[in-house]
């Protein structure tokens, strides 16, 4: 499979209109960093992901949109560095779509198998969360039992119903801390 998945991510760029670059620095003293440092252009969708990544980054945090005095400006870059990388990471997606639909048509025992794996995961985690509950459910009847389980006081039910209330409160424990 590992040759079936060498240069996977090459691709012709869907996108020929990269976002416009960051507005100019200000002038002031001293010299200012360069926004985006790219040494070269990406060639995979991985690489596209991250450098679509990085901009959205570095536009939120360059000097050129902290010193800048047009809201609109700013937002409208950001927000263009922004779809970038979500047309990018749709592609991604869809990239990993195909590959799974064509391991599927291929091997679909494997995909089988994968299912067969999450099912047993999630009976694993169901039943585990039914063994959690039923021994809260052992706790809170040991409770009721032990609240039932004590002498009723004659004096306790002529001082009305929140006496004996105030009674069965008293008597229960804590509540476990669970970590």
């Amino acid at each position: 499979m590992a040759a079936s998945l060498s240069g996977m991510f090459s691709h012709p760029p869907q996108n020929p209109n990269p976002p416009p670059p960051p507005p100019p620095p200000p002038p002031g003293p001293g010299p200012t960093a360069p926004s985006v440092v790219s040494v070269r252009p990406p060639t995979t969708l991985v690489d596209e992901l991250e450098a679509s990544f990085e901009a959205c980054f570095a536009s939120l945090v360059s000097q050129d949109y902290v010193n800048g005095t047009d809201q609109e400006e700013i937002r409208t870059g950001v927000e263009q560095c922004i779809q970038k990388f979500l047309d990018v990471a749709r592609q991604t997606e869809c990239f990993f779509l195909q590959k799974r639909l064509q391991l599927a048509v291929q091997k679909p025992e494997q995909v089988i198998k994968e299912d067969v794996s999450e099912l047993k995961n999630e009976l694993q985690r169901k039943e585990a969360l039914i063994q959690k509950h039923l021994s809260k459910l052992r706790h809170w009847q040991q409770v009721l039992e032990d609240i039932n389980a004590q002498p009723k006081k004659s004096a306790d039910l002529t001082q009305g119903p929140l006496a004996y209330l105030e009674q069965a409160s008293a008597n229960i424990p804590a509540p476990l801390k669970q970590t």
